[in-house]
């Protein structure tokens, strides 16, 4: 993760301009951690609700009920993030510390892998989120 940019990667997930292969978790987590340090949490999760499906339909992967942007998963990550950003944790090995199955500390596989869940906030049903989410989740 220390050879991802996370300002370049805000700027070329803004501008539609990462090739899928290079759209891996730690590019998500990065580009994630570029925004919210720059924008906040409530902006950048308004900036992240735009630009990945943007992103996706750019790939060819469709935003649909079961494919493509997560709203409850980039919520759970922006608040992750914001509480990181607010501990002062680098960047390196933030991507394995919040791996793609985290969520799932506090989500229900059924709850969170819901139509309702994807397409809008879902709040956790296994267990609290130890941090703050965006107040515009």
């Amino acid at each position: 993760m220390d050879d991802l940019d996370p300002d370049a990667l805000a700027d070329e997930l803004l501008a539609c301009a990462i090739p899928q292969p290079a759209w891996t978790h730690a590019a998500h987590v990065a580009a994630g951690y570029g925004l919210v340090r720059r924008l906040g949490p409530d902006a950048a999760l308004a900036a992240l609700r735009t630009a990945i499906p943007l992103l996706n339909e750019s790939h060819g992967v469709p935003n649909s009920d079961d494919d493509g942007y997560h709203d409850t998963i980039t919520v759970f990550y922006v608040a992750a993030l914001a509480d990181a950003l607010a501990r002062e944790a680098p960047l390196a090995g933030l991507a394995e510390e919040l791996g793609s199955a985290a969520p799932l500390a506090f989500w229900s596989r059924e709850r969170l892998f819901s139509v309702e869940a994807r397409h809008g906030w879902g709040a956790p049903d296994a267990a609290p989120l130890p941090f703050v989410v965006p107040a515009s989740a």
